[in-house]
């Protein structure tokens, strides 16, 4: 008990006060909540965000979903930081804005369609809508951005055209009616207004026949084709090849989002978006390739070296925790080197102490012989012999130290011996 107050006591009392101390520069665990901005309710965003939603609250994070306009409206609100994630469409972040955000990666292609009202003619160049009356998607969207650029290439403007801001279900009704000329829309094949709108006899699907074009100098566009029949074949939806303009959806974020919930935000990505679709291959989402902003560094580690060791043994939070708290090795392992160090010595020393105490009582007894009567000496070996039995009995070492636990007895029966010879004396 002595040896531990005296060593290990302080050495445990340092290694806990250097622990506090170390620990006011370890940021808190973080807020486990994300706010996403998706789009509309009806839109392939907002699904996908609730694809998110479920993998991430089942994992104990709560998630926000923020239904906006759409992309321009997402970059609106991640720049002022009122969101934490939201989904863009390449090409809308400008160049000003890139440094202040981080993307996650690509995760889908978002075809633009024009769909245009049937005059008895096909229109192969976009040029041949001037004075049209056109939709061009709801203000802060998408749609709205890419169809105005698309448009604004071509010499069609406000001064030449009506250009109309509507949502694409208004846009559709219209459409339909005979009451604009064409709309702009983006969204995936599956969706209700596209399929509604290939079965209209009356509506033609416009093809971007110069799609390479576009896409060389507008490096975030990318040509789709939509072949005949793939929609539908009983129906042979569409009826015709076509060719699309496609840009990609995006995610991103801003630089005060938690490095923790960012990495976990992107390992669920490949639980959503590996499959195919009709524009994807497999395997080809999600994708840090050819991204807007540079790359969150989270997402550009995981995407290309995977889970970490931690990873691979513990749960995520678990080992984000472990992970936050490796700045602590530092003071351990400078307490620990010279810690392990004396270990060895003081070992030893521990060992031996259980058999030098013995010696002070034996020095002693030792001492006293020479002054001691007759009866006085056989008192001393009767206490010497008892001293061996106690010894014997509470003294138990390594084996390694044997030879001084005998080196002991054997000094006791020399004092023994020295005794009874001067008892054989005095006799």
């Amino acid at each position: 008990m002595k040896t531990f107050f005296k060593v290990w006591l302080p050495i445990i009392l340092g290694v806990v006060v250097v622990f506090y101390m170390t620990s006011k520069f370890i940021q808190p665990p973080v807020e486990k909540k994300l706010v996403i901005a998706s789009g509309g309710e009806k839109g392939h965003y907002y699904k996908m965000a609730l694809e998110y939603k479920k993998l991430l609250e089942n994992e104990g994070v709560k998630v926000e979903i923020l239904k906006t306009a759409g992309s321009e409206e997402n970059l609106k609100l991640l720049l002022e930081k009122k969101v934490d994630i939201a989904f863009i469409q390449n090409g809308i972040i400008h160049n000003g804005n890139k440094e202040k955000l981080f993307s996650l990666a690509n995760v889908f292609y978002e075809p633009l369609w024009f769909f245009y009202r049937d005059d008895g003619f096909t229109r192969n160049y976009e040029v041949e809508f001037i004075g049209s009356k056109l939709s061009l998607g709801i203000e802060g969207s998408g749609t709205k951005f890419l169809s105005s650029l698309v448009l604004n290439l071509n010499g069609l403007n406000e001064t030449n055209s009506e250009f109309l801001y509507l949502s694409a279900g208004k846009s559709r009704d219209m459409l339909e009616r005979g009451e604009i000329d064409g709309m702009f829309f983006i969204g995936q094949a599956e969706s209700n207004i596209v399929r509604s709108l290939l079965e209209n006899p009356n509506i033609r699907l416009f093809s971007f026949s110069r799609a390479q074009a576009y896409a060389r100098n507008l490096p975030f566009l990318t040509s789709l084709d939509l072949y005949e029949g793939t929609l539908d074949m009983y129906a042979n939806l569409p009826y015709d090849d076509v060719t699309l303009l496609g840009s990609t959806a995006s995610l991103v974020t801003h630089e005060d989002v938690p490095s923790e919930l960012v990495r976990f935000f992107v390992k669920q990505l490949p639980k959503v978006h590996e499959s195919s679709g009709l524009f994807e291959r497999t395997g080809e989402f999600p994708s840090i390739a050819n991204l807007d902003t540079q790359i969150h560094n989270e997402a550009f580690m995981y995407f290309t070296y995977g889970d970490t060791w931690l990873e691979m043994i513990f749960p995520y939070w678990v080992a984000s925790n472990i992970d936050r708290l490796k700045i602590l090795l530092i003071p351990l392992l400078t307490l620990l080197f010279p810690l392990f160090k004396g270990v060895v010595p003081l070992y030893v020393w521990t060992v031996r102490s259980k058999i030098y105490k013995w010696y002070d009582k034996v020095n002693e007894i030792d001492d006293e012989i020479d002054k001691k009567t007759k009866d006085e000496l056989k008192d001393i070996i009767v206490k010497l012999e008892d001293l061996k039995v106690e010894i014997q009995n509470h003294t138990k070492v390594p084996l390694s130290y044997m030879g001084e636990y005998y080196n002991l007895l054997l000094h006791i029966d020399l004092v023994i011996k020295k005794a009874e010879n001067h008892h054989a004396l005095d006799a």
